[in-house]
C-alpha cells in the first residue's frame, strides 16, 4: 500500500475512536450540569491531562516548533512563562475555586460564579462575562481550524478548506453529543497520544542523525546568514520581547476552558495531585516541542530541502522518519492538540450563550431544553470561527496569542482578586473585565502589540482597575463575607490534608 493510504487508515481509526468516545459520554449526559461540568466527578489525573491537553492545542506540536524552528530557543521564553503560570494557577487558584464556585450556589461557569460570588442583582457582570467568552473564543476556535486547515494540507496534500471541515465536523460531531464529559475523555485520549509524539519525534530524530554533535553542526550550517543563533536563549531578544514572551503565563489564571477543569474535579485536595500529574506532563511535551523545532532545523539543512511553513516541521519529520503506518499515528497526535482546545472552547463557549446570555431571562426549561440549547451554542460558535479560518490572512500563533490576552486580561485579575480579597466588588469587577478585555482587543490590533504583548497592559490596568472602583464603592454584605470565609476554610482545610 501506499503511504498515503497506511497514514489514512491511522486517521480514520483515531477520529472513529473519538466518535466512540464522544457517544459513550452522550449516554452519560442527563442535564445540564452534566453537559457543562460533568456532574464534577473528575479524578486528578482525568483533569490534569484534560486541562493540558485543552490548553495546548495545535500551537504544541506546530506553533511551537515552528517559532523555534525560525527564531531558536529564544522562542522558548513563551514555553516557560506558559510552566511557570500553570504551576501557580494549580497551586493558587484551583483548590480555591473548586471549593467557592460550589460554596457560591453551585456555579457551574465562570460568569455564574462571578455573579453569584458578588450577589450582583443587576445581570451586567454575567452578560459582559459571557459575551466576552463568545467573542474571544470564536478567534480561538477558529486558530484550531486554521491548524485543522494546515495540518491536512501539509500531511495529505488536500485543500486546506477540506482540513477544516474534517476537523471542524468530527470535533463538532462528538462535542455537540457528548458534552463536557465527551470533550474531557477525548482530552485523555489526546493529551496521552500528544505526549508519546512529543517524545518519540525529536529522540528518534536526534538518533537518526547521530546524536548532539551532528545535530549542533546541523544547526549552525543553517545559520549561514548569521542572522538567528538557534541556540541562545536572547540572541536577538529585547527586554520588552522577553517579557512579552513570559508574559503568556499570566494568561492561564483567566483561560475559561482550563479553570472549568478545577471547577470539576472531585474536591479541592484532588488539586495537589491534580498539579503534580499536569505540571510533569507539561514540562516534557513543552520540551519535546522546543527540541523539535531544533532538530528540525538540522535534519531539513542535512537533507538540502526547505519548508514552506516552519509550523509544518513536526509533520514533516513525523513523516520521514517513521513508517507510513506509525506516522499516521505521530500526525494523530496533531489533530489531537487541535481538537482537544476546539472542544472544550465549544463546550465553554455553549455555556456562556446558554447559562449565561438565554438563562438569565427567567424563562423556566427543561433538562432536554437545556442540553438542546447548549448543543445549538456549540454548532453556532462553529459555524462562526470555521468562517473566519477560511481568511488565512493570521497565523495560528498569531490568533491563539489574541484570544489567549483577551481572556487573560479580562477575566485573569478578577479570578484572583474574587478568590483572595473579600473587598472585590461587583463594579470593581465589571470596570476591571471591560477595561482588560477593551485594551487587550485594542493594543492586540495596534502596532503596539509589535512591542509588548496586549496581555501586560490588559492585564495590568484591568486588575488596577478593579481595585480602585472596588475601594470607592460600597463594601460587600456581611453575608458576602461570610461566604468569603466559607470558601475560603474549605479550600485550605482540604488541600492541607492532601498535601
Amino acid at each position: 500500500m501506499s503511504p498515503d493510504v497506511w497514514k489514512t487508515i491511522a486517521i480514520v481509526a483515531y477520529l472513529a475512536v473519538m466518535l466512540g468516545i464522544g457517544y459513550a459520554a452522550f449516554r452519560r449526559t442527563d442535564d445540564l450540569d452534566d453537559y457543562m461540568l460533568g456532574g464534577r466527578r473528575l479524578s486528578p489525573g482525568v483533569a490534569a491531562l484534560s486541562a493540558g491537553a485543552s490548553d495546548m492545542s495545535g500551537w504544541l506540536l506546530m506553533g511551537l516548533p515552528g517559532a523555534i524552528y525560525v527564531s531558536g530557543l529564544v522562542e522558548s521564553w513563551i514555553a516557560i512563562g506558559l510552566t511557570v503560570g500553570a504551576w501557580l494557577n494549580w497551586k493558587f487558584v484551583a483548590p480555591r475555586l473548586r471549593a467557592y464556585t460550589e460554596t457560591a450556589r453551585n456555579s457551574i461557569t465562570i460568569p455564574s460564579y462571578f455573579e453569584n460570588r458578588l450577589r450582583d442583582t443587576s445581570r451586567l457582570l454575567r452578560v459582559a462575562s459571557g459575551a466576552i467568552i463568545l467573542v474571544f473564543f470564536t478567534f480561538y476556535v477558529s486558530s484550531g481550524m486554521v491548524a485543522g486547515g494546515t495540518f491536512f494540507e501539509g500531511s495529505f496534500g488536500l485543500d486546506y478548506t477540506t482540513g477544516i471541515w474534517v476537523v471542524g465536523g468530527v470535533t463538532l460531531a462528538y462535542t455537540l453529543f457528548g458534552g463536557f464529559l465527551g470533550a474531557t475523555w477525548t482530552d485523555v485520549a489526546q493529551g496521552s497520544l500528544m505526549l508519546l509524539a512529543l517524545v518519540a519525534v525529536p529522540v528518534v530524530a536526534f538518533l537518526d542523525l547521530g546524536g548532539w554533535e551532528p545535530v549542533r553542526e546541523g544547526i549552525l550550517a543553517a545559520e549561514t546568514s548569521g542572522a538567528v543563533n538557534h541556540l541562545s536563549f536572547l540572541a536577538g531578544a529585547s527586554v520588552t520581547g522577553v517579557i512579552s514572551a513570559a508574559a503568556w503565563g499570566l494568561g492561564y489564571f483567566g483561560q475559561p476552558h482550563i479553570i472549568v477543569r478545577f471547577m470539576a474535579i472531585r474536591s479541592p485536595r484532588d488539586a495537589v495531585a491534580g498539579r503534580r500529574i499536569g505540571i510533569s506532563w507539561m514540562i516534557v511535551s513543552t520540551v519535546g516541542a522546543i527540541v523539535t523545532g531544533l532538530v528540525g532545523v538540522a535534519y531539513v539543512n542535512v537533507r538540502g530541502e526547505t519548508l514552506e511553513n516552519p509550523e509544518t516541521v513536526f509533520l514533516y519529520l513525523s513523516q520521514v522518519l517513521f513508517h507510513p503506518l506509525v506516522a499516521g499515528l505521530v500526525l494523530a497526535a496533531v489533530l489531537a492538540a487541535i481538537m482537544s482546545t476546539i472542544s472544550s472552547q465549544l463546550i465553554v463557549s455553549s455555556s456562556a450563550l446558554v447559562e449565561d446570555l438565554v438563562k438569565i431571562a427567567g424563562r423556566a426549561m427543561t433538562a432536554r431544553t437545556e442540553v438542546a440549547l447548549g448543543r445549538l451554542g456549540v454548532l453556532l460558535v462553529a459555524v462562526i470561527a470555521g468562517l473566519i479560518a477560511f481568511d488565512r490572512t493570521d497565523t495560528i500563533l498569531d490568533l491563539v496569542g489574541f484570544a489567549w490576552a483577551g481572556f487573560g486580561a479580562a477575566f485573569g485579575p478578577l479570578v484572583i482578586l474574587s478568590l483572595y480579597w473579600r473587598r472585590l466588588t461587583r463594579w470593581g469587577a465589571l470596570a476591571g473585565m471591560v477595561v482588560g478585555a477593551t485594551v487587550a482587543f485594542v493594543w492586540g490590533r495596534s502596532p503596539l502589540a509589535d512591542t509588548l504583548y496586549e496581555i501586560v497592559p490588559g492585564f495590568v490596568l484591568g486588575g488596577l482597575v478593579a481595585i480602585v472602583v472596588s475601594l470607592l464603592t460600597p463594601a460587600p454584605s456581611e453575608a458576602i463575607r461570610e461566604e468569603f470565609a466559607e470558601a475560603t476554610r474549605r479550600a485550605t482545610a482540604k488541600e492541607a490534608a492532601a498535601a
